[in-house]
């Protein structure tokens, strides 16, 4: 109801380049304007020959092959790239040159990165970036969701110091992230219990962190500032009605049976094809939803980003890119 109520506003998107991408995960523009669209296989550079495993796009070699989840554009003009398996680099938009700032193996504090996920970069050129879990990978991301661990954790890399450290942890799956317009505080999404919460970076709250929403409609993807002011949630799955989303809300009380049913059984998700993403304001209000009831055009959104006059929505698995004007 209200600001939730079903509409068909995604609807009258377009899908563009039909079976040329593998997962449009994430955007970013170059110092040109040009549009730049993090997929699976982002991580060649220009004039390599893809490994036929890599181009498969096959779950089981992503740990081989790699597979970017967030990318921005710092104020050099590179573009800073979390692979969610390799760790983060930066890139030449130009050359395709790649420049491994940290390590995946290595991690920070002593403990390795094992799913990097969302990625955000500060005016000071300060880079925060999310790792999900310290279980599971990203192929394995299902589960982490099943067992509602609190394994995620927020970092942060300075590249002046070239140094990595671990700001926030006990995190839900870690996700997307998104600065305030003065910097003051950041979103992180905790997917795998539907919330977004607020970790003050400075001010007279400065450490600490509160819900910001809660009992989201969804499992919550990235998170992007928009033009307005509001901030653009991409929803990844919605908890309307399947057989999948109940499933886990009922269970959600007993997260003892979510682990036990991680780990003796294979579970077999039937979703609910329903594309959405939310805009919020500063309080945590839902002002705006803009849905595809049945799937028709996009689901599974992942990433809504402004440019240029269009609205481009990512996803995580999908062949295909979707705009909106």
């Amino acid at each position: 109801v209200g600001s939730l109520q079903v509409n068909n506003k995604l609807q009258s998107g377009q899908r563009i380049f039909t079976g040329q991408l593998k997962g449009p995960e994430s955007f970013t523009v170059d110092d040109e304007g040009n549009l730049c669209v993090l997929g699976s296989s982002f991580c060649q550079p220009p004039g390599l020959t893809y490994p036929p495993i890599c181009v498969s796009g096959t779950p089981d070699y992503e740990p081989i092959c790699g597979r970017p989840h967030g990318v921005r554009m710092d104020q050099d003009g590179n573009l800073i790239v979390v692979d969610s398996y390799l760790g983060l680099y930066k890139v030449s938009p130009r050359t395709g040159e790649k420049t491994l700032l940290l390590s995946s193996e290595k991690g920070v504090d002593g403990l390795p990165f094992k799913f990097l996920n969302g990625l955000e970069i500060s005016k000071k050129n300060l880079i925060y970036f999310t790792d999900s879990s310290s279980k599971w990978e990203r192929r394995h991301h299902k589960y982490e969701v099943i067992e509602t661990n609190h394994l995620g954790r927020l970092l942060a890399y300075d590249p002046v110091t070239r140094t990595g450290r671990a700001v926030l942890g006990g995190l839900y799956m870690a996700n997307g992230i998104a600065l305030s317009p003065e910097e003051d505080y950041i979103l992180i999404a905790e997917t795998s219990i539907c919330r977004i919460i607020r970790y003050w970076l400075s001010g007279a709250n400065a450490g600490k962190k509160e819900v910001f929403m809660d009992n989201l409609p969804g499992y919550p993807d990235n998170i992007r500032l928009s033009n307005t002011g509001l901030y653009r949630v991409g929803i990844s799955t919605t908890r309307f009605p399947s057989f999948f989303s109940p499933f886990l809300d009922v269970l959600g009380p007993y997260p003892f049976l979510k682990r036990f049913i991680a780990k003796v059984t294979f579970t077999v998700i039937f979703l609910h094809k329903h594309g959405l993403f939310l805009e919020i304001n500063n309080k945590g209000d839902i002002v705006a939803s803009f849905h595809d009831p049945d799937g028709s055009v996009t689901w599974a959104v992942s990433d809504v980003f402004e440019h240029d006059g269009k609205v481009y929505l990512g996803n995580t698995e999908l062949p295909f890119l979707v705009v909106l004007q």
